[in-house]
């Protein structure tokens, strides 16, 4: 199931994101985030209490977590955006992981529907969202669910470090 999240979540949220901090230090790195910098605790409590917070839960555990709101970092500007949509028409997903230990089930797929469902319904034309350029997992998923690739520009991400990063969008 995939609900609007809870503060009693937030532990599970953070565990998600050390998760993926501790896989990344195997290898592969497909995040570029920063342990102790983003994603963390704090930043899913911002979103909560935005109220666009939102977590995959199965049998009580939380096996992923997304932020979606209408939030367009200011590099988006550089982007030559193919589906023309006012600032209130525009839905952005932010942070969408899962669980390393439930990848390859089809989550990120349902976190992705549910997000554009849940988009819609709060009227929204188009979603967007921004990726690491080294992120294989997700620059092949989102052109697999229908987003069109919109470009690449350099983010300054939370002022903490320089990357590249994908832009996608689609029409609801």
């Amino acid at each position: 199931m995939i609900r609007p999240a809870a503060v009693e979540d937030l532990a599970g949220i953070a565990a998600i994101y050390e998760a993926i901090f501790d896989q990344e230090e195997q290898g592969p790195v497909y995040t570029n985030w920063k342990r102790g910098s983003y994603p963390t605790e704090a930043d899913a409590r911002q979103a909560l209490e935005a109220g666009t917070l939102y977590v995959g839960e199965e049998g009580g555990v939380v096996w992923g977590v997304v932020n979606l709101n209408g939030e367009q970092l200011s590099e988006y500007a550089a982007i030559p955006w193919s589906i023309p949509a006012g600032e209130d028409q525009v839905a952005v997903i932010h942070t969408l992981c899962i669980h390393p230990a439930q990848s390859g089930r089809g989550l990120a797929r349902k976190m992705a529907a549910f997000c554009e469902e849940t988009a819609r319904s709060q009227g929204k034309t188009v979603i967007r969202l921004d990726t690491w350029e080294h992120n294989l997992p997700a620059n092949r998923l989102y052109p697999s669910l229908g987003y069109r690739f919109a470009g690449t520009a350099e983010f300054f991400f939370h002022g903490f470090v320089r990357e590249n990063l994908n832009c996608y969008e689609k029409a609801l």
